[in-house]
């Protein structure tokens, strides 16, 4: 048995970046790497955003998936959608995002809380067969991503 555990649904109210809405379970046999972040965090706009491009431009074909998560926990009345169409555009992101689903009354949305995200920038690796493998708050360097992201592609389907 895996000490790596299930990765949960993705709980999205709205995509951008692609024409049909993402699931995990369909994603399997490929590595995801989802991206959490606010368009509003100094560090998710400077670090963690050019990362997940980087990512989505490098392995685009290799059996990598790039799914970035606008996760709203802070200042709701500023990141709405039509402002986050507006952000993907200027920042010229290219790989799919999913608006984290509101919960009623809740000030963390559903995806968030279901990983137990700290704050954002997260970075999640999730294996071909759907377990995460990686979970980090902050910032890491393109070169350790990469090779995670290398070891977890070479790895066994």
């Amino acid at each position: 048995m895996s000490s790596h555990p299930a990765a949960p649904a993705l709980q999205v109210s709205q995509w951008f970046n692609t024409e049909t809405p993402l699931d995990l379970p369909a994603l399997r046999g490929r590595v995801v790497a989802l991206h959490a972040f606010q368009m509003l965090c100094p560090g998710c706009v400077l670090h963690g955003v050019p990362q997940a491009e980087r990512i989505h431009r490098h392995f685009a074909g290799e059996g990598v998936v790039v799914v970035g998560l606008h996760t709203v926990f802070e200042h709701h009345e500023a990141m709405q959608p039509v402002s986050l169409q507006a952000f993907l555009h200027e920042f010229r992101v290219t790989h799919p995002v999913g608006v984290d689903a509101p919960l009623a009354g809740q000030r963390i949305p559903a995806t968030m809380q279901a990983y137990e995200m700290q704050g954002t920038p997260t970075l999640i690796l999730i294996d071909r067969a759907g377990r995460v493998r990686r979970q980090h708050f902050g910032q890491l360097d393109d070169l350790t991503v990469g090779a995670e992201v290398m070891r977890l592609l070479c790895e066994a389907r």
